[in-house]
């Protein structure tokens, strides 16, 4: 894992960008390694949506909280945000 990741937020309600796999009911937090990733992944599949979003650099050491706070089952690590190629990973 990075010392730290890239995160998307909505700028009007602070909620952040997440994936329901399958339609389902369980959210993962969407981490980018990089600022460029997560810029290419919203213009790529929601361009219409990159105004409405600000990207956040955040510690290792706080996802944890945040999937607590929020309530996400875990996250998915975006590895190529053209494809995409998301790597999911359950909190235990």
């Amino acid at each position: 894992m990075s010392d730290f990741y890239y995160i998307m937020r909505s700028k009007s309600d602070g909620k952040y960008l997440v994936a329901r796999p399958h339609d389902s009911q369980t959210s993962y937090l969407l981490l980018f390694k990089e600022q460029y990733d997560a810029l290419s992944y919203v213009n790529t599949h929601a361009g219409e949506y990159a105004n409405h979003l600000g990207i956040e650099m955040i510690p290792n050491n706080q996802i944890s909280t945040i999937l607590q706070r929020w309530g996400f089952i875990g996250v998915g690590v975006v590895s190529d945000p053209l494809i995409p190629r998301i790597e999911f990973l359950q909190r235990s």
